[in-house]
């Protein structure tokens, strides 16, 4: 969908406190929306689309337990080199 915006306008806000046993996702990345499009359509009592703005953006709300936040530690050089090798080899590997 073309809305005219910049990539720098669209942004995803994601509101929850720690009363409220839901969160609300409002988004316009593409894999986040089409993810959590999946998820509310597979589990309707999880999750839910609330909004569909016209413009792209798509809202949700989700139970708290549903959804978080995955924070990843840095490779060491070591490792990108190892997994870098491992891709190439791979790579070359005839297809099944």
């Amino acid at each position: 969908m073309i809305t005219g915006m910049k990539k720098k306008d669209k942004i995803t806000e994601i509101f929850f406190d720690e009363d409220d046993p839901i969160i609300n996702i409002r988004t316009y990345n593409t894999d986040l929306k089409n993810r959590l499009m999946k998820f509310s359509k597979k589990y309707p009592n999880e999750c839910k689309l609330v909004d569909d703005s016209g413009n792209g953006m798509l809202e949700f709300e989700i139970n708290k337990g549903r959804f978080c936040f995955r924070l990843t530690s840095p490779y060491s050089e070591k490792r990108r080199q190892l997994l870098s090798r491992n891709a190439t080899r791979d790579n070359h590997l005839p297809k099944k």
